[in-house]
């Protein structure tokens, strides 16, 4: 009998858990609704951080500011605990904190107890996301998450039913989202500038150097220093990262590199994938596509991580009759689209898409365009509108957005049912993937087919 390769056990495994997790998922949002109160402009939100690694540090500092550097935080906001399973970690982020009174908790369900915390920041690897926040939602928490937003089907489902019947103000942390470009290219779309959208493109090259590859640094983006093995067994609660995860023995790269494995996130799709896809989504509107096909490999980075570092995705909105591809490769970036470059293809101009600025080109055959490009007035390959920042108010800050909402009880803009669009749009690549076929969304009944 030959042995099952690494991979073909991680697919199984994958299956295996998609389709198990909904009733055990399920039986955690059984609670009693929690009544929603707004706190006034003045009233201090007391704040809980789970997890404060890479993204968890930068996010306690988008709430207290660097008062060193001047740079402000959010106003009437106070951090009053951390959560963190690995001592290096917890010791950042009450640093970070500028708060000597500030508790540290270990289990994020004592922090949950706390009364005296009103909202919690979740940055976490995206296996804990759906407990988590499945356990804020019911313990009367606001919820502040990172991307992905989880990773299974029925994860999602449990986790938009647990944040609807808590009345929780959640918001998933795409923080593009809240951005004026954003904003105002998705305004001009709706007044057909463009003619009929038929097809969008998007993704991202990138290329570290060898031996400083995608997620593969120690506790910052450009830190590929290893750490005293012995030092990380001693400070780090090795079951409580695993939590729900296959049992594995400790690992450094598990831990430092979760990324790379399926136990623990869903790869390209729930990193890279999903930044764009939700830039894209907010600016097009597009929703949950009808069908999605993916192909994935490791053709560059043999380095003993399982999720692929070539990720090449196809979704078809057949209702739409709009197609949008999505490509990333960590090899040549020469010409690289950014994460959140975004060209949109209509049959009468073209929209190029960045964070800072969009500009619309007339196609040179366009009918629309005709009398202008007679004329002069306009010149194919030349933008004839761009991003004018005095068109548009500016938005507040992601974070900020999450408190006003606090404080008023309405949805931010990355908010419950966005994320679960963000979450099924970049599981169906990776289904896709394992699955090697075409997968559909059933949108009655809210299943892939």
């Amino acid at each position: 009998m030959t042995k099952p390769s690494q991979s073909d056990v991680s697919r199984r495994t994958f299956l295996k858990r998609t389709g198990q997790s909904a009733a055990a998922i399920a039986a955690m949002s059984k609670a009693p609704a929690v009544l929603a109160a707004g706190y006034s402009p003045n009233e201090v939100i007391g704040v809980g951080h789970i997890g404060v690694g890479v993204r968890g540090g930068q996010l306690v500092t988008d709430v207290v500011g660097e008062p060193e550097k001047g740079r402000p935080g959010i106003q009437n906001t106070k951090v009053l605990g951390i959560c963190e399973i690995y001592k290096g970690h917890l010791e950042k982020g009450l640093k970070l904190s500028y708060n000597p009174n500030c508790k540290s908790f270990h289990n994020y369900e004592d922090m949950l107890a706390d009364k005296d915390i009103d909202a919690v920041i979740i940055a976490t690897p995206d296996h804990w996301h759906s407990k988590m926040v499945i356990d804020a939602a019911n313990a009367g928490k606001d919820i502040y998450v990172e991307k992905c937003w989880t990773r299974t089907i029925p994860e999602a489902k449990a986790m938009l039913k647990a944040v609807k019947y808590n009345k929780t103000v959640m918001q998933l942390g795409h923080n593009t989202r809240s951005n004026t470009v954003a904003k105002q290219a998705g305004e001009v779309l709706q007044t057909g500038l463009l003619g009929p959208i038929h097809f969008v493109r998007t993704g991202i090259f990138r290329n570290r150097p060898m031996g400083q590859d995608e997620w593969r640094w120690y506790g910052w983006y450009s830190d590929f220093n290893r750490p005293d093995e012995a030092m990380v067994r001693e400070n780090l609660d090795w079951p409580r990262f695993l939590g729900s995860a296959p049992y594995h023995p400790f690992s450094m790269e598990r831990f430092w590199h979760w990324r790379c494995f399926w136990d623990y996130g869903t790869g390209i799709a729930g990193d890279l994938l999903s930044h764009s896809f939700d830039f894209a989504n907010y600016i097009l509107k597009l929703g949950i596509p009808e069908k999605c096909m993916c192909s994935g490999a490791n053709h560059v980075l043999k380095d003993g991580r399982e999720a692929p570092d070539t990720w090449n995705t196809i979704y078809e909105y057949t209702s739409k009759d709009l197609t949008l591809v999505w490509n990333s490769t960590f090899n040549s970036m020469a010409e690289s689209p950014g994460p959140f470059d975004i060209d949109i293809r209509g049959k009468e101009a073209l929209m190029k898409v960045s964070q800072g600025n969009y500009q619309v080109f007339p196609e040179e055959t366009s009918l629309k365009y005709k009398k202008e490009l007679d004329s002069g007035e306009m010149t194919a390959g030349k933008p004839f509108k761009e991003f004018d920042p005095k068109e548009t108010d500016p938005l507040p800050s992601h974070m900020q957005d999450f408190f006003n909402c606090m404080r008023t009880r309405q949805k931010p803009i990355d908010n419950e049912d966005e994320a679960f669009v963000e979450a099924v749009t970049s599981i169906m690549s990776v289904v896709s993937y394992f699955e090697e076929r075409m997968v559909k969304w059933d949108a009655n009944r809210q299943e892939l087919l």
